[in-house]
């Protein structure tokens, strides 16, 4: 880790000269002609430009191809990789589509590489903001921000912002090499892991709260949050190795917020359907005892900062 980046290099004429360290984008973009542009204008008019956006299209079927070459054709740092058509769909084919961009990224010169979604947008200056934290903190190895979905944040309250979202996480670059890049697991929690390999290899990891981005396609209907949606998400917290204690009070957690009872009773469920069902785990023995520590720290300073004999309560 090294506290001396070297700045990057203007390379449009638009953009000001930067005094800040070079990144790189890699998109993986399945199907996105809806929303896909509106992430192509917010990165061409960013403040601070990619040295390279590699945006692979992960055998798209929707135009989404089309307009990233119109868009190429005007910038040059804009490169589209065709991915062929699939018919499994699955976590893991996101991780192959990565990897393709990634391959035509790893002999260039930069210091921060960035997973994008293709269905997002944010501020001219998200990138420059996010870099400037990567200069601040030579241990910092991931970052990025919460995203908004329908005029709603992710309420960080009961979760650690030690946590990135997966819809923009940015790694310096030393710290994706170490981690060994995204795990393509089919079940899905490939950002969780990667941001767990990150602190568990000594990094610090961060969502920094002062800025959003927002988040365009809708994830599933109200009944299908509901239910099915809060099933899979215990289901996937046995998976990713969550500590059972750690569960219980999240589950609890939920009844306190909409859906209420419902949701928290869902989450609970598919959890202990899994545990039942002795479903494989998707990390290592290590990494989940490390999860597993994590959370029981926070769960005792949750507790403690709540508890009666606090704050003169």
């Amino acid at each position: 880790m090294t506290n001396n980046l070297p700045q990057s290099k203007p390379r449009e004429s638009s953009q000001r000269p930067a005094a800040s360290c070079s990144y790189v984008l890699i998109t993986p973009a399945r199907n996105e002609a809806a929303f896909i542009e509106l992430t192509l204008k917010s990165v061409v008019a960013q403040t601070l430009l990619p040295v390279k956006w590699l945006i692979v299209s992960d055998g798209s079927t929707d135009g989404t191809d089309e307009i990233v070459r119109r868009y190429a054709a005007e910038h040059t740092w804009i490169e589209l990789v065709r991915m062929p058509e699939r018919q499994e769909r699955h976590f893991a084919g996101k991780v192959h589509a990565f990897n393709a961009g990634y391959e035509r990224v790893r002999s260039l010169n930069y210091d921060i590489i960035g997973s994008l979604d293709g269905d997002i947008s944010f501020d001219a200056d998200y990138f420059e903001f996010l870099l400037g934290k990567f200069i601040a903190s030579p241990e910092l190895g991931v970052a990025g921000t919460p995203f908004s979905e329908g005029g709603t944040t992710y309420d960080y309250r009961f979760t650690s912002p030690e946590h990135v979202s997966g819809a923009c996480q940015i790694f310096r670059r030393q710290c994706f090499e170490a981690i060994g890049g995204y795990v393509p697991i089919k079940g899905g929690g490939i950002d969780l892991i990667a941001v767990l390999t990150a602190r568990m290899k000594g990094w610090q990891t961060r969502t920094f709260l002062e800025k959003t981005c927002l988040h365009h396609r809708k994830q599933g209907s109200a009944a299908h949050t509901t239910f099915a949606n809060w099933f899979n998400v215990g289901r996937k917290d046995y998976v990713l190795g969550g500590h059972p204690l750690w569960e219980v009070f999240r589950c609890v957690y939920q009844m306190s917020k909409p859906p209420f009872i419902v949701g928290g009773g869902c989450l609970l469920a598919g959890y202990l359907w899994a545990m039942s069902c002795c479903r494989e785990r998707s990390l290592s023995r290590e990494l989940m005892k490390f999860r597993r520590v994590e959370q029981m720290v926070r769960l005792r300073k949750f507790l403690l900062a709540r508890a009666p004999f606090q704050s003169g309560r």
